[in-house]
């Protein structure tokens, strides 16, 4: 597979109809330097002269999932406070000097975050052109030397570099074979690389999974929904000798809500109104196991 004819390709998805408006908004934002703040929220302050077209720009480019971001007087409230799930990993992981990948990085929220810790390089790979479109929103500001790739986990095992750690979080759930998609990630680490995974998963001793029928939480390409025995297996037929639980946790309306910023329904829609521990469907209400997983070194 050659990366570069890939690339050349999915660059012409910024000349769709619904996005080449917003890359003629992103090209109308004036150019400057202003002070970067790698908090909660990931936060641009200084001076500049347009401010409601700012939030103008930002609102073309909706709905904003991960985040929040505070773009001088804009502060851009997303659907994930995904400072919760960066913050539980944190302590789990030390990036310093390291080839790091997020697959599945939607706007860069994680990326932007990872900067504190001083990795050699970061690549994030989505192939979405509106999350790419809001990442270059945001990196307007920060001007990080961030790398956004329009690719997927299947062409990880193909990129020039291997990692020395790839985060994936909340993607399994969504591919309708998980094992190849683990081997893809298994594929893309350098020896002694890790992969920081997360995942949906139900409670049970069991090696064994859900399959829901058409949808879970009204989401149609949830596709499997392990055991974390379960899963420990999907991960050791991938190849991987290491696997450790770092956390687990319960989906709540404290992380994951309806703002002025998204469009549709979240998380409160999802769920049964009378017993809000089962889903619209009465399958369990989402929970997420987060693991560790490392390659044999030999």
């Amino acid at each position: 597979m050659n990366i570069d004819v890939l690339r050349e390709e999915r660059q012409k998805w910024m000349l769709w109809k619904n996005i080449a408006p917003l890359r003629e908004a992103l090209d109308s934002l004036e150019d400057g330097s202003w002070s970067v703040e790698l908090g909660d929220a990931v936060k641009i302050s200084g001076n500049y002269s347009d401010l409601s077209g700012i939030e103008r720009v930002a609102r073309m480019m909706m709905p904003w999932r991960k985040g929040p971001f505070e773009i001088f007087d804009t502060y851009i409230d997303s659907e994930w406070r995904s400072n919760l799930k960066y913050n539980l990993l944190r302590k789990h992981f030390n990036l310093k000097d390291k080839r790091v990948a997020d697959i599945g990085c939607n706007n860069g929220y994680y990326l932007f975050r990872m900067q504190e810790d001083s990795p050699k390089s970061l690549v994030g790979f989505d192939p979405s052109p509106l999350y790419k479109t809001q990442f270059d929103f945001i990196n307007h500001f920060v001007k990080s030397a961030i790398v956004y790739e329009l690719l997927g986990v299947e062409h990880l095992e193909f990129y020039e570099e291997k990692f020395d750690t790839i985060f994936c979080l909340g993607v399994l759930y969504h591919r309708s074979d998980p094992i190849a998609m683990l081997k893809s990630l298994y594929r893309g680490l350098d020896k002694q690389g890790e992969v920081i995974l997360d995942t949906f998963y139900i409670e049970g001793d069991d090696d064994m999974c859900l399959c829901p029928e058409s949808s879970y939480s009204k989401i149609p390409n949830i596709y499997f929904v392990p055991t974390v025995k379960a899963l420990k297996n999907w991960c050791t037929r991938a190849g991987f000798s290491g696997f450790e639980v770092l956390e687990k946790t319960v989906t709540g309306s404290d992380e994951q809500r309806k703002t002025s910023w998204i469009e549709g329904q979240s998380l409160e829609d999802f769920l049964d109104k009378d017993d809000s521990t089962k889903t619209i469907e009465g399958y369990p209400a989402p929970a997420r196991v987060y693991v560790k997983l490392t390659k044999d070194c030999k």
